[in-house]
């Protein structure tokens, strides 16, 4: 039913996305760094498996609540390879990316409040060379961004209930065999967050970097496969910008 007295304008619902965006990252963050911090406190009660699932089922079941709202990027990388596909508008794209990375700052400040003894507040470090992460990196958040690309081209969506698992279930994947290598970030808000709350800014660069150059690489290779979808055109990912709500 139509509001006549309060319509629903594009800028009410806009801010809608942004909110939404802000507390998708937040929970994303606070869930997944929050795994890791309570499996160190508690040596090791959460393991890695279940620090690799915590990462991929939040990413789901964050896709079902926000997917229709703001698209549930919750990652930088995600947004500017979607404006690179002409899936989100260019003058959207630094606020959205303002607010996933204030909202993975506020979770990392919550963490840090509620576990004060933890120095690195699961901040994603390289366990090898920096090379090695940041090329790890790239290939991660490639496979994640052109699975994404390719279940949007191919007309999946929330409703249909299957984007939220195969979304989650590649991010779980990566991180369960790539986390001890270089933290199988995918995303740059995720890293930011516990760096500059933590100090931990040395290998910043890795994970604001390469995750932007995995996600903007598939951008061209899922075009290839999909060269009918060169054209902006309605995506699950992308924000729902109606003048009005029925």
């Amino acid at each position: 039913m139509k509001t006549k007295n309060r319509p629903i304008t594009k800028t009410k619902t806009f801010t809608k996305a942004i909110l939404g965006e802000f507390i998708a990252t937040f929970i994303l963050v606070f869930c997944g760094t929050g795994a890791i911090i309570i499996d160190q406190q508690t040596q090791g009660g959460v393991t890695h498996v279940g620090v690799a699932m915590t990462f991929g089922l939040v990413v789901m079941c964050l896709i079902y609540a926000f997917g229709t709202i703001s698209g549930a990027h919750m990652n930088p990388a995600v947004s500017i390879a979607f404006v690179l596909a002409r899936r989100l508008q260019k003058g959207q794209l630094l606020r959205y990316i303002g607010s996933q990375l204030f909202g993975a700052f506020v979770a990392s400040i919550t963490l840090k409040l509620l576990f004060p003894s933890n120095l690195v507040l699961g901040a994603t470090l390289p366990h090898g060379s920096a090379m090695q992460s940041f090329l790890l990196e790239i290939i991660l958040t490639f496979f994640l961004m052109l699975t994404v690309l390719h279940l949007v081209y191919q007309k999946f969506s929330v409703e249909s209930g299957l984007i939220g698992v195969v979304v989650g279930a590649v991010v779980g994947l990566e991180a369960l065999f790539a986390g001890p290598i270089s933290g199988a970030s995918m995303n740059p808000a995720r890293s930011f967050g516990p760096a500059v709350v933590s100090g931990q800014l040395g290998d910043l660069w890795i994970y604001l970097l390469a995750p932007t150059l995995g996600a903007a690489l598939a951008v061209p290779v899922a075009r290839f496969f999909h060269p009918k979808q060169d054209t902006p055109s309605e995506s699950v990912y992308e924000p729902i910008l109606e003048e009005e709500l029925r």
